[in-house]
């Protein structure tokens, strides 16, 4: 196993927000690229979104946000398998912008918001934010349901 410089392993743990132990053992893996060590841990999220997708998220939170103007609001509901979850700062974080991804894009269901390009990075989508806390946190997140709300618009 090489040696992989401790800057290298902080700065990927920045960008991705994983574990020290999950950034170093991407980083032994491709032998201390970073872009490689990315897609390392980016798979691995996949993969265990993918065997989490089946666990009950019979638990989550609703969000809500209210743009500046006070014209345009959402809810939504994001569920995760337990109440500690819902409550972590990362899982607030996902909620708001999704939030805001929908007031600013206006999609018409679930399907569709998570196909989105993500409006602050469009080389993301809104599912690979959803797979992305689920690597992160560890457990199921779905996206629910939601209902947006603008002033003189019908339902």
């Amino acid at each position: 196993m090489s040696k992989i410089d401790i800057e290298k392993v902080k700065e990927l743990r920045e960008m991705t927000g994983l574990s020290v132990i999950e950034c170093k053992k991407a980083l032994d893996q491709v032998e201390g690229d970073l872009n490689k060590a990315q897609e390392v841990l980016r798979a691995a999220g996949v993969e265990l979104a993918e065997k989490k997708s089946t666990r009950v998220a019979g638990d989550g939170r609703i969000a809500s946000y209210i743009h500046s103007t006070g014209k345009v609001g959402v809810l939504l509901e994001l569920s995760s398998e337990t109440d500690f979850v819902a409550r972590n700062e990362e899982f607030e974080k996902l909620a708001r912008e999704i939030c805001m991804q929908i007031a600013s894009l206006s999609p018409k269901d679930v399907a569709e918001l998570l196909a989105m390009d993500y409006i602050r990075d469009s080389s993301k989508t809104i599912q690979d934010l959803v797979t992305g806390a689920v690597s992160k946190l560890g457990e199921n997140i779905a996206v629910r349901r939601f209902v947006r709300f603008a002033v003189g618009e019908e339902l």
